[in-house]
Order: structure tokens, then C-alpha cells, then sequence
């Protein structure tokens, strides 16, 4: 027999000892019956990518319905629920978002709805150098980049892009348009980037952004690749320690990544571990598809359709319905046991 328990919506002040998330008055809060608040919501509007990474899309996107996908006006719909529940920050992610033609217009509506402080994008940086200025003057508060190598020709074997130089150009050009707290993501590949780690922590010498090394996650298409390529981010953390390196506190709408900063460097280093301890202690996000479905966890076993109730202005029918899902999620995703869930690859989610 399934018995359905109730989700608890935390008011505000109620129980603060557990997040040190202040909602802004009135609000209700969206948590689940573990006890954590979220804050966060990803949001995917594409799955395609035009990149072919090693680790999620070796043979480039495969899929053949580009059509579907969420609308500006479901965009801001969803936007304007996960507000009036609490959220604060939303991540445009994809797929590659910035193949998406209307991506400005999808940053200035998430910028310009009641209760999103921060509108952040995680790209691969294939157009950054063209589309940055357009983001900026839309509003987006925090860029991420995926730079998974900063040797060319190892970030081209990487990802099939003779791209690095003009992604590394796009990047200053963000900095100097005043984008702040630019983050660049890098998945620990023991074969392919751990004998260019120096190099990493060179250029952190002398550039002011915070690196995020990514344990390699198992999916349901990279089980071999995976098995030969895993680099457990504790043995990192270790020799961060053992360099000076010192852990900084964690925001309140921060990811689930450690973070470090040292005297001597300009950037610190963000350290994403999935398969350590109590990772999921800290979970503070939610998932949205590219077509409407809510995803509880990356590693979950399903996504829950939401687009039918998006064609309704009034949205409390919408939030109600996304506080009983959120009464089924898990305490923890089952990496450790090789249960990847429904996740095929990362485009399917956006990481």
C-alpha cells in the first residue's frame, strides 16, 4: 500500500536552524520531508548540443524532434510559480542554451519576474564571443563554462572543437562587461585532463574566477568510459589541503560544490564530488526539461509532466501540483551502487 504523506511548506521563519535560506516575507518555501529548502531550479530549454564530448555525447546529439520545446511564455510561467514558492535562483542550462534563437529574450523574462534574484547560464562557450554583450544587457547575473582541458588540442579531442582559445576570449570579454562570479566547469577525466592539472592551477594564478573540478558521473550511455575514467575528487580536495588551499562557507542558494580559495591565486576552486558522503545532504535544486517535465534528481527514475499545466495564467494549480511531487523525492540518488536512473546523458538535463 502507497501511502501519501503530506508535503510540508515551511513559512517563513519556521525552523530555521535548517537552511540559512531567508525567503523574502510572506512566502512559502518549498522543502521536502527530508528537511531541505529549495531555492534553485535549473531550467533546460534545449537538449540539443553541438559539441561532442567524450563523456556524454561521443557520436553528437542523436535525437530527432528539435521541435517541442518550452515556449517564452511557459518559460515565464514557470518562472513566475517557482517564484511565488520560494525560489530565488534559476540556471538556464541545455543541452547547449545558446543555440536557442530567443536565448536573450529567455534571460531578460526570467530577470525581469518577482522574487528571481539570480538569473545564471551554463554554456559551452561555442558562442560566447558572438552572443555575450547580447546576455549581458539582458540581465544574466553568472556565466559557466565548460572547459574540460586548457591545452587545445586535448580540449578538441575532448569535445571535437578547435574552440578553447575564443572560449577563453569570451570569457574575459564577460568579465569586462562586469558578468560576475564566472565560473568554469571541468570534469575530471583521469585519462584525458589529470596530466594537465598545473596548468589549471596556473592559470587560476592570475585569473579571477573559481574553477569547478566535476567528478565524472555514470550515465546509462557511458557505463565503459566511465569505469576508465573516474578520478575520485577526495584525492583532489587532499592535495588542495595540503597546498594551502582553505575551504570557504557556502552561500545560501550554493550549489552542492566545495569551495576553496588560496592567498596566493586569483580564482578559487569549486570541488563538485557526487559520490562522496552526504552529498545529498545539501541538495537545493530542482530540474525542468526542455520540454516541461520536473525532474526530482539528475539520477532519478522519472520526470513528472508539467506542461499541461502551463496553459492556465493562474498558477496555483501549477505550484500545488509541484509540491506533491517534490513529497516523492529521495534522500539520496544510488550512484554509489551504479543506479544512474533516467539519465541517458547529461544534454538530457543539463548537468
Amino acid at each position: 500500500m502507497n501511502m501519501h504523506i503530506p508535503l510540508r511548506v515551511l513559512q517563513e521563519g519556521e525552523d530555521a536552524a535548517v537552511s540559512s535560506f531567508s525567503p523574502t516575507q510572506n512566502s512559502a518555501v518549498l522543502a521536502d520531508n527530508h528537511g531541505r529548502r529549495f531555492s534553485y531550479l535549473r531550467l533546460s530549454i534545449t537538449d540539443v548540443c553541438n559539441f561532442r564530448c567524450n563523456y556524454c555525447l561521443p557520436d553528437g546529439y542523436q535525437g530527432t524532434d528539435r521541435s517541442g520545446f518550452l515556449t517564452l511564455e511557459e518559460i515565464r510561467r514557470i518562472a513566475a510559480a517557482f517564484a511565488a514558492m520560494g525560489t530565488r535562483k534559476i540556471r538556464i542550462t541545455g543541452g547547449e542554451p545558446s543555440l536557442r534563437k530567443d536565448l536573450p529574450d529567455v534571460i531578460r523574462v526570467l530577470k525581469q519576474t518577482h522574487g528571481i534574484d539570480t538569473v545564471a547560464l551554463t554554456t559551452n562557450g561555442y558562442r560566447l564571443t558572438q552572443q555575450i554583450r547580447d546576455w549581458a544587457e539582458a540581465g544574466l547575473d553568472q556565466l559557466n563554462v565548460s572547459i574540460d582541458s586548457l591545452d587545445p588540442q586535448q580540449f578538441k579531442a575532448i569535445t571535437g572543437h578547435d574552440k578553447l582559445q575564443e572560449i577563453l576570449s569570451g570569457i574575459e570579454m564577460a568579465r569586462e562587461l562586469g558578468i560576475g562570479n564566472i565560473k568554469v566547469n571541468a570534469v575530471l577525466l583521469k585519462a584525458w585532463n589529470m596530466n594537465g592539472f598545473q596548468h589549471f592551477l596556473d592559470w587560476l594564478k592570475t585569473t579571477p574566477v573559481t574553477l569547478r573540478f566535476i567528478e565524472l558521473m555514470e550515465t546509462g550511455d557511458n557505463a565503459s568510459f566511465f569505469k576508465s575514467n573516474h578520478v575520485s575528487g577526495e584525492s583532489v580536495k587532499q592535495q588542495l589541503l595540503d597546498s594551502g588551499w582553505q575551504a570557504k562557507a557556502r552561500g545560501p542558494h550554493d550549489g552542492p560544490a566545495q569551495e576553496f580559495s588560496h592567498p596566493d591565486f586569483s580564482g578559487d576552486i569549486g570541488l563538485i564530488m557526487p559520490y562522496s558522503k552526504d552529498f545529498c545532504s545539501s541538495c537545493n535544486r530542482l530540474r525542468i526539461t526542455a520540454k516541461g517535465k520536473l525532474h526530482l534528481c539528475l539520477f532519478g527514475e522519472q520526470g513528472y509532466e508539467l506542461r499541461p499545466l502551463l496553459a492556465e495564467e493562474d498558477s496555483q494549480i501549477l505550484q500545488q501540483h509541484i509540491r506533491e511531487l517534490l513529497s516523492h523525492k529521495k534522500d539520496s540518488h544510488h550512484l554509489q551502487e551504479g543506479e544512474t536512473g533516467a539519465t541517458r546523458h547529461f544534454a538530457m538535463l543539463g548537468g
